[in-house]
């Protein structure tokens, strides 16, 4: 779906105009929103709705029940597929990577909330409205890397972040900044409880990015790989 991104776009706002006129909210979230900012391609869109998974089932021709328990279906429209998820809100986190708990919500602000960095947290609407609750757009302005609420919290609920962390400041050319900085030095003893597939997954995207030398260079400084159950291929020593 690499058609360098206002198709794409399009599409999904075309289903979210479809859950509107069903008579739910719905928008375009996370990282098509920070890309459609930064001008780069779009890969592929999410949507976040106030639609509950039955009513988004109910709302399409052809869905698939890809993570009910979250909230996510599915959506197939036009040759395209498109992951539509419930608003809710995480708690618990007690493997380091999921949430033991999902509820969900009617607020957009209050989905948005879960969300790792405020370039993520970001939301935008048919008619042109962007929800932007924790300065995203901004902080893309400056160049810098910012948690949605405390760094610290953010990394101890899911360890994973810290990598995602790293692998954004070097695709995006972002600064990270002090306080996350001694987050993930902090949480970075929670990296052991991660699978190493999941930690494979984030090392892959950072090497095949925008800027592998750097990612390299952030994870030796942040201390992330003496904390590894495998060490990565090719990688820097910590």
């Amino acid at each position: 779906m690499r058609d360098g991104g206002e198709a794409l776009w399009a599409a999904g706002m075309e289903v979210v105009r479809k859950l509107k006129e069903a008579g739910f909210e719905a928008y375009l979230v996370g990282g098509c929103v920070r890309d459609r900012l930064l001008g780069r391609p779009l890969h592929d869109v999410d949507i976040a709705t106030s639609a509950r998974p039955d009513e988004i089932a109910a709302t399409f021709a052809r869905t698939i029940p890809t993570g009910l328990a979250h909230g996510t279906v599915t959506v197939l429209e036009n040759g395209r597929t498109f992951e539509v998820t419930t608003y809710r809100t995480e708690s618990g986190y007690s493997d380091a990577r999921r949430p033991d708990r999902v509820d969900f919500v009617s607020d957009i602000r209050e989905d948005l909330a879960r969300r790792d960095f405020t370039c993520n947290a970001m939301a935008a609407g048919l008619s042109g409205e962007w929800i932007d609750p924790f300065g995203g757009r901004s902080d893309l302005a400056a160049r810098v890397i910012r948690c949605v609420g405390s760094a610290e919290q953010r990394f101890g609920e899911d360890a994973l972040r810290m990598l995602r962390a790293l692998r954004f400041a070097a695709e995006l050319d972002l600064t990270i900044p002090p306080s996350v900085w001694r987050a993930i030095r902090k949480q970075a003893p929670r990296l052991r409880f991660v699978a190493m597939e999941r930690i494979g997954a984030e090392w892959d995207k950072m090497m095949g990015g925008a800027g592998p030398d750097r990612a390299n260079g952030l994870l030796a400084r942040s201390g992330l790989l003496s904390w590894l159950k495998e060490p990565l291929p090719e990688t820097v020593s910590a």
